[in-house]
């Protein structure tokens, strides 16, 4: 009898469970809003719907729906609606934690801290973002599963780096290391340090046998990091050919940390398909990229005053080195037309990502109000479509408002066509966010 009243009690907490979870509305119609749709200049005022995770009709017209318990109908109140943001150059497991704590703490810690700064992310209205390095594969699928809250992730899992390079964050004292032996950021996917063409090519391997939906090589010197000045070039053209080989292999791409002409150029002449940050590249260089139809993937870093590194110190010298060639790095992007993503590359430090969407407006100084939301939409979709088969989200369309897009959406009091800098306060500016049809904020009421 108790076996039974066992039972019994067990099939009415699940019937209970799926009554619960199909009451849960499958429509949501948004009405009354201004659509900015991610790729054009001009706005609509109209009204869009959404069945499950999938925008299905866009109209100026009154949409007709149901008006059952499956459908949510939200008032835009003539609001801005815009797709919602992306950042081509995230490092979630480093954003928010000092350092030397992000090197010495346990990888369980480092996960649930990135978990946090992934929910905040997404409330700052970023729905998709590139993980270059750090090993967010675990926390990419969590967040896929609904165990956390975040952004959509394209993970490179392992920032590859041979030893010495920008990569390289051991101690001092960790070299001459013994053939095969790991440090523990290495074992668990958060680095890989890799010499010798062989070696790159077995370190790529892991990643994309993990998820990696692209993959990211280190390929000169590095602000953050203390063994290698900024001038120098790392990793030989083989080495970078192994790399590409085995992404390609896997119909994916390779992305370098790069800033000078040597660095670039040996990567491009190797086959890598994007350059990240780039700051010293020369005329000559930005031609290159122009012609092979590269990817700059470029971030605002500008002299503003504030720098975590003290003045004076060799981090800080590299720095402002770097700072000093962003304006040239625009100008040359802007002549010669290539195409260009936007990310913020934030790294051991909480307050500095606050300032998530502020780096966004900071494109001012090149680029128009409509510029740089296209940028941060469309432009950075098609960076990440380049993906191909590994892109985990192919089901629907990314960084735009059309039929057939994900509802990835955000809608914003006030337009920033008009003024940008309504993104740099997403607390008070952003009335709605969702992400995948699932409604994350809602103050409108």
């Amino acid at each position: 009898m108790r076996l039974f009243q066992s039972v019994l009690a067990l099939l009415l907490l699940f019937s209970n469970i799926i009554v619960a979870q199909s009451s849960k509305p499958t429509k949501i119609l948004i009405n009354n809003v201004e659509i900015f749709n991610g790729k054009d200049a001009k706005t609509i005022k109209g009204n869009v719907l959404i069945e499950n995770n999938i925008i299905t009709k866009i109209s100026t017209e009154g949409i007709v729906t149901d008006r059952s318990g499956f459908t949510q109908i939200i008032d835009g109140k003539g609001k801005f609606l815009m797709p919602g943001m992306i950042d081509a150059h995230v490092h979630l497991l480093f954003e928010s934690i000092p350092q030397m704590q992000a090197m010495m703490s346990d990888f369980a810690m480092l996960n649930l801290i990135a978990a946090k700064a992934a929910e905040k992310q997404l409330l700052r209205g970023f729905t998709t973002v590139r993980d270059l390095g750090g090993g967010s594969l675990t926390l990419a699928k969590a967040i896929d599963m609904g165990l956390a809250s975040g952004p959509r992730v394209y993970s490179s899992g392992a920032f590859i780096s041979q030893t010495g390079g920008h990569g390289d964050f051991g101690l001092p004292t960790d070299v001459p290391r013994k053939i095969g032996e790991l440090s523990y950021p290495e074992r668990n996917g958060m680095v890989a340090v890799a010499d010798g063409a062989d070696n790159v090519l077995m370190r790529t391997r892991e990643q994309l046998r993990q998820g990696a939906t692209q993959i990211k090589l280190m390929a000169g010197g590095g602000v953050s990091s203390n063994y290698d000045p900024l001038d120098v070039t790392q990793y030989t053209e083989a080495e970078f050919k192994a790399a590409v080989s085995a992404a390609e292999n896997w119909g994916t791409y390779v992305t370098v940390h790069a800033y000078t002409p040597d660095a670039i150029k040996t990567a491009i002449k190797a086959g890598v398909k994007c350059i990240d940050h780039g700051q010293l590249a020369d005329e000559e260089t930005a031609k290159l990229m122009a012609e092979k139809g590269i990817w700059w993937s470029l971030q605002p870093f500008i002299d503003n005053g504030e720098s975590r590194f003290p003045e004076g110190s060799p981090n800080r010298l590299k720095q402002d080195e770097m700072r000093q060639g962003t304006e040239i790095a625009y100008t040359f992007a802007k002549k010669y037309n290539i195409k260009t993503a936007w990310g913020t590359d934030i790294l051991f430090d909480a307050k500095e990502a606050t300032k998530q969407g502020s780096k966004l407006s900071a494109l001012t100084r090149w680029y128009t109000p409509y510029e740089i939301l296209k940028m941060a939409t469309s432009s950075n979709a098609e960076l990440l479509r380049m993906s191909g088969k590994r892109d985990p989200y192919q089901k629907g369309k990314l960084g735009e408002i059309s039929v057939g897009a994900y509802a990835d959406l955000i809608l914003v009091n006030g337009s920033p066509l008009e003024n940008i800098k309504l993104v740099e306060n997403p607390d008070a500016n952003f009335m709605l966010i969702m992400k995948d049809g699932v409604v994350y904020k809602n103050i409108l009421n």
